[in-house]
């Protein structure tokens, strides 16, 4: 009755905080990842309450960090990504076998420019509503680390003991794929910029610190990540003849853009992440980005961790061990097995009548 008191109450209060729903996802999320950091502090000697607001400093910093350049960029440099676009050529000739295509793109461009004049002025217009937005995480941040323990159980008492294992098991898959986000594509993000920055003033470029910052935001995006930026500025060279530019900022780019902070930074730090194949973090990815926005990014690839991990447990509780060629070989034995045909067994023998005494 009580657990149900609770469902009901959590339902009309997450309909009420609807407008701030995204800011409370992400700071629950963030204090999940935070926990051990505040549990190290203790251990090492400082209060609780100490432990909660040096653990919130750094979540506060870490956002500060991720948002404040593509706020800045947004807000401060937006009129040097539009002339940037706008400087580009509004036809690209393309030759293939000795015909010329010529590829009209002042439509795109006017697209481009409209949408990035609209994106600026929003942020502008939502800078107050961002700012306590932000005042809110900070604060919810510094309560879930002070009662994070008792925030716990109170989620996991209306869980019968004999299922606490599976909610323990999603546990464990929630937090290693909260990691994973988090830490490790943030710190994969953070080399991306500093190989990217230094690549491209040593080409020549004059917003190297947009371009490199553009490449780093990109690396949360799965399996493509910076391409999604190299590929157009070579094919912008391409388009433009100088075909060296775009040799070297194609072979450049995807080596150590796109795929050297890859290699060097996410092996060393993946041993406590999900192991979430790339395909479906993709998915998760995508999917969360197009229904919930930008909270999508982390709730859509923990949501299919977590389900990945529910099915799994319940392939463990139904099958066991056995693996999937044994489960279809039984079947087929079982299949194949005669059934036996009553009319080809033997007749019973009717039992004689008990002989009575005399």
């Amino acid at each position: 009755m009580l657990a149900g008191i609770v469902l009901v109450l959590g339902v009309i209060t997450g309909a009420i905080l609807l407008e701030v729903l995204s800011t409370i996802l992400l700071a629950l999320t963030v204090a999940y990842v935070l926990l051990p950091v505040h549990a190290w502090l203790v251990r090492r000697g400082l209060s609780e309450w100490l432990s909660a607001v040096v653990a919130t400093m750094i979540g506060f910093a870490s956002a500060l960090a991720v948002f404040s350049p593509l706020v800045g960029t947004l807000y401060f440099r937006l009129e040097e990504v539009i002339a940037l676009i706008e400087g580009l050529p509004d036809e690209i000739p393309v030759t293939a076998f000795d015909v010329t295509y010529v590829i009209e793109v002042a439509h795109v461009q006017s697209l481009a420019v409209d949408a990035l004049t609209s994106i600026g002025a929003s942020v502008a217009l939502a800078l107050p509503v961002l700012a306590i937005k932000f005042a809110l995480f900070v604060i919810l941040l510094f309560a879930l680390l002070l009662k994070g323990d008792a925030a716990g159980r109170a989620a996991i008492a209306p869980v019968p003991h004999d299922y606490r294992d599976i909610v323990y098991a999603l546990a464990r898959r929630t937090r290693e794929t909260l990691y994973a986000i988090y830490v490790l594509q943030l710190a994969t993000s953070l080399a991306t910029l500093v190989i990217a920055y230094p690549l491209f003033w040593g080409l020549g470029y004059e917003m190297a610190f947009t371009l490199a910052l553009i490449a780093a935001i990109l690396q949360f995006v799965p399996i493509i990540g910076p391409s999604l930026l190299i590929a157009p500025i070579a094919l912008y060279h391409v388009a433009a003849g100088e075909l060296m530019a775009a040799t070297l900022v194609g072979v450049l780019g995807i080596a150590f853009v796109a795929w050297l902070p890859d290699i060097a930074v996410r092996p060393r730090l993946a041993r406590r992440s999900a192991g979430l194949p790339g395909s479906l973090y993709f998915v998760g990815f995508t999917g969360g980005l197009f229904t919930l926005g930008a909270i999508g990014i982390v709730v859509g690839p923990l949501i299919v961790a977590v389900f990945v991990e529910a099915v799994d447990l319940l392939a463990d509780e139904v099958n066991g061990d056995v693996s999937l060629e044994t489960l279809a070989e039984d079947a087929l034995e079982s299949g194949d097995a005669p059934e036996a045909d009553p009319s080809t067994e033997p007749p019973e023998t009717p039992s004689e009548p008990p002989i009575a005494d005399d």
